[in-house]
């Protein structure tokens, strides 16, 4: 049997800041924002719920937390899904900085209340797709023009919610609550192994309406990943800066 303690990867007694982040299968990575985070300064707590790991009744020892992407719908009955989309309440309630990617901004609409569901022609963004900021969003940083995505639902915008970001297919892509929680429905977590990754086992994918071939995924990786990585950087900038601003 396996021990699904020794999955967590806890900061033990570093003295660095935490963050902790939320994982949804055995071999999935934080990506370029594990990478990124750790090169600020933050030692990485990593919980994988659907593997039995426990979340935390606080952020008191962590600066703040992210929930990653998977594969499975905020729609979904499993009970880590709901105690996942219940928990969000912890960094809420506690002013941590949290941030949602894809699934994990998926359940912070649901638990405040939004609707997470495909449009109306069921369009999957699979891909490298548009992105236009708002007003709001370009006053914050500057965006790239095209990101990489894998989805095909998209969520509403919850009551105390502000848009960052549009899109033509699904119009909620960078979403923000109170001063420092985030959803993104895109990923700019991911690495080029990530990609090959997802771009082999997903295959099947490729198949549904919108979806772009697995050709074209690499190909906007040689056109747009500059701008995504820095994007990136400005974002986790504005999101918990260095770790030496929290100690």
């Amino acid at each position: 049997m396996t021990n699904n303690n020794s999955a967590v990867h806890l900061s033990g007694n570093s003295g660095r800041p935490k963050i902790l982040l939320v994982l949804h299968q055995h071999n999935s990575t934080p990506g370029r924002v594990g990478m990124m985070l750790h090169e600020r300064g933050y030692d990485l707590d990593i919980r994988r719920p659907p593997l039995g790991h426990p979340l935390p009744d606080t952020l008191a020892e962590h600066v703040g937390a992210i929930i990653f992407g998977g594969p499975m719908s905020a729609n979904d009955e499993d009970e880590y899904i709901n105690r996942e989309i219940d928990w969000i309440s912890v960094p809420l309630k506690e002013n941590k900085p949290f941030f949602g990617i894809c699934l994990g901004a998926q359940m912070m609409v649901r638990h405040l209340g939004g609707e997470v569901k495909p449009n109306e022609t069921e369009f999957a963004e699979i891909g490298y797709y548009p992105i236009t900021p708002t007003p709001a969003g370009s006053a914050m940083m500057d965006w790239p023009q095209m990101i990489y995505q894998w989805h095909r639902e998209g969520f509403s915008l919850p009551s105390g919610t502000k848009l960052l970001a549009t899109g033509d297919q699904y119009p909620n892509q960078a979403i923000c609550y109170g001063d420092n929680a985030y959803g993104v429905q895109f990923h700019a977590e991911l690495t080029t192994w990530m990609m090959n990754r997802w771009t082999v086992l997903g295959a099947d994918r490729f198949d549904l309406n919108g979806a772009q071939q697995r050709e074209q995924h690499f190909l906007g990786r040689s056109l747009y990943d500059g701008a995504v990585k820095q994007w990136l950087n400005e974002f986790l900038d504005l999101w918990v800066g260095p770790a030496t601003d929290h100690q």
